[in-house]
């Protein structure tokens, strides 16, 4: 099996690009994400990638990242997700933002991506509730104050704090992150109104 492609990039497609490794071209599969993170025709590349065989055909996923990889997998595992819809939600979050979303169960987010509707937006983040792909490092921190937002649990002047943000305009992703980070900096015991502070500050750097 390939597990990665390093060569030159020889041609672009609208999911998918050639590349040239020594003389032979492979055509791999990808995320709008990952073909925007590649160099221009010519120039050198490396593709994580995933190897589909079939009897009627032998297709290859190609990653910019392990983490983006491992999600694919992840993604591939819910009912209902298949290569393109997989790719196409990587293609509108980066694993990070998915992680986020799935803590949240944030629909919308998940339903940015083409092919995603309603009811298989709900299914993505129920099943894949509390999954983790092994690569990449995960803030405890700041998981556990998305997660508990997401399940509705959320007390204190860190759940008010996000709420306040989001009001201001910021994703639950980026409020929850920003005051994660700052309680697991400064402690839990700050008032609502200086961790919204901080957390507007946070934002802004």
């Amino acid at each position: 099996m390939i597990g990665k492609l390093k060569g030159q990039i020889d041609s672009f497609g609208d999911d998918r690009v050639l590349i040239d490794v020594g003389g032979v071209c492979y055509e791999a599969f990808c995320s709008s994400r990952t073909l925007r993170a590649l160099p221009r025709v010519g120039e050198s590349a490396v593709l994580h990638i995933e190897t589909y065989v079939r009897e009627d055909m032998i297709r290859l996923f190609g990653f910019a990242t392990e983490a983006e990889k491992s999600w694919f997998h992840l993604l591939m595992t819910v009912q209902g997700v298949g290569s393109r819809v997989a790719l196409a939600i990587l293609g509108t979050a980066s694993p990070s933002e998915l992680l986020s979303a799935i803590a949240l169960q944030d629909k919308t987010m998940i339903g940015r991506a083409s092919g995603v509707g309603p009811k298989l937006a709900q299914r993505i983040l129920s099943e894949l509730k509390g999954k983790i792909p092994a690569i990449g490092a995960v803030d405890p921190s700041v998981l556990g104050l998305q997660s508990s937002i997401g399940e509705g649990t959320a007390t204190g002047s860190a759940a008010d704090a996000v709420s306040a943000l989001v009001n201001l305009g910021y994703s639950s992703a980026q409020a929850s992150g920003a005051i994660a980070r700052i309680v697991a900096r400064d402690g839990d015991d700050i008032a609502t109104d200086k961790l919204i502070r901080l957390g507007l500050k946070e934002l802004s750097a």
